[in-house]
């Protein structure tokens, strides 16, 4: 059974680092960008948006999603939060001109 210390202090997991890889391979320059994006998105412990905006001011709540500007507004990551169970999916990546075309 899990503490609820254990539950409200543990780390995110973040899922699917493959993904960023994969978009940092097309565009090494969103590499450095995305690696601080992961490094810090998963040693936090956040419990709502709110808490997402301490680290990550330029961050938008869009449709159920999180947006997060990488790469000096360059790039847009679209994370998929489940608070409550510490995961961050990432759904997707985009250029600036793709995410302009997304819809949530």
């Amino acid at each position: 059974m899990m503490t609820i210390c254990h539950h409200v202090c543990m780390p995110m997991n973040v899922i699917a680092w493959k993904k960023l890889k994969t978009f940092a391979d097309r565009y090494p320059d969103a590499l450095e960008p995305l690696d601080h994006w992961y490094k810090l998105a998963r040693k936090a412990n956040y419990t709502s948006f709110a808490d997402v905006k301490e680290d990550f001011g330029s961050a938008d709540w869009v449709g159920g999603y999180i947006v997060f500007n990488i790469g000096g507004n360059k790039y847009r990551l679209i994370v998929f939060p489940n608070f409550e169970g510490k995961r961050l999916l990432v759904e997707a990546i985009f250029t600036h001109k793709e995410y302009d075309a997304w819809k949530p």
